[in-house]
């Protein structure tokens, strides 16, 4: 089966939608959706992602994510993966969480609506999935981002950009008049839920007008080459990599040369590493290698040491 192609830009929107493997269930209960959403924190730090809407299903869950840098696939691998380590390891388990690649639909965000019809499929999956009773709000479903939308600003996870979907809304964005005008308008929109066609979302690849589908596809035409487009994403994860690298050397007084003279256990060298994996989406071969330390089983070591100490 031809895979999808992933298409990256600045400024790109996507519906991101993954499932557990053989449909199992990727929460076993709420702390795991707590872990879920501290490593989406962690991934948004990393990549500046700008997060408009999720829910947290069952056995799959839903994401609305903006990429000031074309890091998509960067960031997902990092996502996903160190999710499912952390959901392994507390449950002593071992193997796939998610099922095969994950699915994304890239959204026109030119203020045509788009991105709120797809923020409103991603708010009433609880509806659809019949998780709450005619006499319940949309808002009793606790692991929504529909639910932070109707806290004050202060209240919100810092990666959480509600300004450009109230703007479509047309609703005032910070205001408690502006909150509940938003409630008002989603339970309405909830009443005629049973009606709609979401056939272009759960089966297109693009969601937009026919000129954003011709711009998306001259990308595509220009991008396709052996390895052009991963080679690009790696450009773009490695220019923040070596900002780090270059500004911590600075910081140190070493020029570039001293890292291959240094130990590879040297404590500035694991003091880079330390920020390279906290702020970025590098491997540990990766670390290992840019910073003279050997292998990616040597920086692992290192790291847990430096974390013991620390505690």
């Amino acid at each position: 089966m031809p895979r999808q192609l992933r298409i990256e830009y600045p400024g790109a929107i996507y519906h991101v939608m993954n499932r557990g493997d053989r449909s199992e269930p990727i929460f076993g209960d709420d702390a795991d959706r707590k872990r879920f959403l501290e490593t989406l924190d962690e991934v948004c730090a990393k990549t500046d992602w700008q997060v408009h809407a999720y829910c947290l299903m069952s056995n799959h869950f839903h994401l609305v994510v903006e990429t000031p840098n074309p890091n998509l696939v960067a960031g997902m691998k990092w996502f996903l993966g160190t999710y499912t380590s952390r959901f392994n390891r507390r449950r002593k388990l071992r193997g796939h969480v998610f099922s095969g690649r994950y699915k994304s639909l890239v959204v026109d965000g030119s203020n045509d609506g788009y991105l709120r019809t797809v923020c409103d499929y991603v708010h009433l999956n609880p509806v659809r999935a019949r998780l709450l009773s005619p006499e319940q709000k949309l808002s009793e479903y606790p692991w929504s981002s529909y639910v932070s939308y109707l806290k004050p600003p202060g209240q919100r996870p810092r990666w959480l950009r509600v300004d450009r979907l109230l703007g479509e809304m047309r609703i005032p964005k910070e205001s408690a008049a502006g909150r509940q005008e938003l409630e008002f308008s989603m339970e309405q929109r909830r009443a005629h839920e049973t009606g709609q066609d979401w056939k272009g979302l759960r089966r297109g690849w693009y969601l937009g007008e026919e000129k954003f589908r011709h711009e998306l596809l001259e990308q595509v035409r220009l991008s396709v080459g052996p390895n052009h487009d991963g080679g690009q994403r790696r450009e773009s994860a490695e220019e923040k990599a070596e900002r780090i690298v270059h500004g911590e050397l600075r910081k140190l007084g070493w020029p570039e040369r001293r890292l291959s003279q240094r130990p590879k256990g040297d404590a500035g060298k694991v003091r880079i590493a330390r920020r390279l994996r906290r702020e970025t989406t590098m491997t540990l071969a990766w670390i290992a290698q840019r910073l003279a330390m050997g292998t990616a089983g040597h920086v692992t070591n290192r790291l847990c040491r430096a974390k013991s100490s620390s505690a």
